[in-house]
């Protein structure tokens, strides 16, 4: 049985971390798992949104799995960690948005898979954290560096330096979750996405490239390629439905060009 569950909601497509009986560890099969759902919605032309959440209820992902962990050498440790930042560098690549529902722990290589995603919606008994000290290792993949990224650097030497957990609250404050939500996590995520799907399929893919591609250079340059691709919305249809729509007093028709 496959670690990672696909499921089509409409244009969503939701992917489930299947393995509860170790709270959704991350190990082998995971990553292959997850590599060949990026393989398969990456050119998928009807989709518009993905969410990923944890099976169980228990936790979104509670790590990567130390039992298989521990007794790697240190060149295996080390291609493990770069197989891991590959993966979730290219699910971060989709150019739909990824949207993570963290309905439980979400710590170490958890909290990581989470920040590969555009938006981390979050129940109110989430928790996160990077662990990695207390093991006597530093987070692998790419804690370090989206923790600073997402919540800057005073924060993400907290976090990675004590090893603590942080409520939903605190994450919500300090820019690790985008929305902190009451019920079910993951009906809140999908309904989430099914909101981005009924909008502008070409403007919120480029939307996502403006913001991703451009957050680490200079403003300048970074206005330059927002002006790019702004007039690049005009030359597709989406563009000329989306306006006539609004000047009509009608909900727009998209089609995706």
């Amino acid at each position: 049985m496959s670690t990672v569950l696909r499921e089509r909601r409409g244009a969503v497509e939701l992917l489930t971390i299947a393995r509860p009986e170790v709270y959704n560890a991350i190990d082998a099969s995971v990553l292959d798992g997850l590599s060949d759902a990026v393989d398969a919605l990456a050119g998928d032309a009807s989709l518009r949104a993905v969410v990923l959440c944890g099976a169980g209820g228990k936790a979104f992902v509670a790590g990567a799995d130390i039992a298989a962990m521990r007794a790697l050498t240190a060149v295996e440790a080390e291609g493990f960690s770069a197989r891991g930042q590959q993966i979730f560098d290219r699910l971060s690549a989709l150019p739909v948005p990824v949207i993570a529902a963290v309905g439980g722990f979400a710590l170490g290589g958890g909290c990581e898979l989470a920040m590969a995603c555009d938006l981390v919606i979050a129940s109110e008994r989430a928790s996160f954290g990077q662990p990695e000290v207390t093991l006597g290792v530093i987070p692998g993949f790419g804690g370090t560096q989206r923790l600073v990224r997402r919540v800057g650097l005073a924060n993400a030497l907290d976090l990675c330096l004590t090893g603590r957990r942080i409520k939903a609250d605190e994450a919500l404050r300090i820019g690790l979750v985008s929305r902190v939500v009451e019920g079910d996590v993951v009906e809140a995520a999908l309904e989430l996405g099914d909101q981005i799907a009924k909008l502008g399929p070409v403007a919120v893919r480029l939307c996502k490239r403006a913001i991703h591609d451009n957050a680490d250079i200079g403003l300048s340059a970074a206005q330059a390629a927002e002006r790019t691709l702004f007039g690049l919305c005009f030359s597709t249809s989406d563009q000329s439905e989306g306006m006539t729509a609004f000047l009509e007093k009608r909900s727009a028709s998209f089609q995706g060009r």
